[in-house]
């Protein structure tokens, strides 16, 4: 039986734009899609054929599991498992007859063709293959044909002297493929929050580098353990990056806080960790700073706050869920694969005071600020260490 020997990958948001800019994107995201295989062991060669990139793998098996992770990375719209044969009517509809093979008993379908190409470049249509294909697929199974919402799709495309017939498709992420938007210096804690900003830039074409701020006695083994371990499902989205986390030594900022800030504590906190970003940033040649802040979702967060920390930084600050529900941001995180190892207790919870601030003035902040303390973050995040993902914490 004819069986799925690779898979077609199609584009996100970036194929409708210019030819140039799709180029680069195209080939920007074939280069991860080569990554991926290298790091995960897969067999397969990468090509990029029109608006799509074709992997050609050994067998069904292989294709089915490349298609599936293809489908995480960032750019791609969706990968689907593909018997490639030649552009004609015979090689099409032998393909589809074999994969009709193991239609489920009882279950509904449709036929989703494309032509592509010029009306003399083949001597069938889009229509033709649709009409034709479904009463294939009718005659071979006895199933019955549902165009709104079939159980199952088979999906033909033809371009130019290739086509691709299959029955499965794995949806991707959409967006723009990682590296073409830069990089940008993402405080991680671990929480539910910033993994879930990580990964929104990152579809958005931006590489993330994780910054760790390593808060002490306030933090411990745990809080470390968590922070790493979104940073790895982050990173298996993310094939040729270099997504180590970047660890700063905080403590010493954060017991300076404790001991010389009451009700502004939270926010002299959240300034020293941007500062301690931004030197990240520009060491790692990072144009921004970003943080999994949400509008008025804590006490630091109020629309006041968040202007006098911001005050601190000299580099952009993106809030990737400045806008988000907690509930919506939780579920992303639960798709993502983050959610279970982000509910530890995050240790700056402890260094919170009983009445923190809610509506602050950059001055009365500043004043309460001991002297030295973002030139201390500063230098901090200058000698932060580039720790391996690839051993426990």
């Amino acid at each position: 039986m004819t069986q799925a020997d690779a898979v077609l990958v199609g584009f996100g948001e970036f194929g409708a734009k210019s030819s140039e800019v799709r180029t680069k994107m195209a080939r920007r995201l074939a280069g991860s899609v080569r990554h991926l295989l290298d790091e995960q062991g897969f067999a397969g060669e990468v090509e990029r054929r029109w608006s799509r990139i074709v992997v050609h793998t050994p067998d069904a098996e292989e294709a089915r599991a490349v298609a599936a992770a293809v489908a995480t990375l960032p750019g791609v719209a969706f990968a689907r498992p593909v018997v490639a044969v030649d552009a004609t009517r015979e090689a099409v509809f032998g393909a589809l007859e074999a994969l009709t093979a193991d239609h489920p008993a009882g279950t509904t379908f449709a036929v989703d063709a494309d032509r592509v190409g010029p009306a003399d470049d083949h001597r069938f249509s889009g229509r033709d293959l649709n009409v034709e294909g479904g009463r294939l697929v009718e005659d071979l199974t006895g199933a019955t044909v549902e165009l709104d919402d079939p159980d199952r799709t088979y999906r033909i495309e033809v371009r130019g002297d290739e086509a691709y017939v299959s029955v499965v498709r794995f949806d991707g992420p959409g967006g723009l493929p990682l590296g073409t938007q830069g990089r940008v210096a993402v405080l991680v804690s671990g929480g539910i929050d910033s993994p879930v900003a990580a990964w929104r830039l990152m579809r958005r074409g931006c590489v993330p580098i994780p910054v760790y701020v390593d808060i002490g006695d306030y933090g411990g083994a745990d809080h470390r353990a968590r922070a790493f371990e979104v940073v790895r499902t982050l990173a298996a989205r993310a094939p040729g990056e270099d997504l180590r986390p970047r660890v700063v030594d905080g403590a010493a900022v954060v017991d300076r806080l404790v001991a010389a800030v009451d009700d502004t504590r939270m926010l002299s906190l959240r300034r020293a960790m941007l500062v301690m970003a931004e030197a990240v940033a520009r060491r790692e040649d990072a144009h921004s700073i970003a943080t999994g802040e949400s509008i008025g979702q804590k006490s630091s967060q109020t629309g006041p706050n968040l202007a006098v920390t911001d005050a601190a930084a000299t580099l952009p600050v993106h809030r990737p869920l400045a806008a988000s529900d907690k509930s919506d941001v939780v579920e992303a995180a639960r798709r993502l694969g983050t959610y279970d190892d982000s509910t530890l207790p995050a240790g700056c919870e402890r260094v919170a005071p009983p009445h923190p601030e809610t509506n602050a003035s950059l001055a009365d902040v500043v004043a309460a600020e001991p002297d030295g303390l973002l030139d201390a973050a500063r230098e901090a995040g200058r000698t932060a260490s580039t720790e391996p993902l690839d051993r426990d914490v």
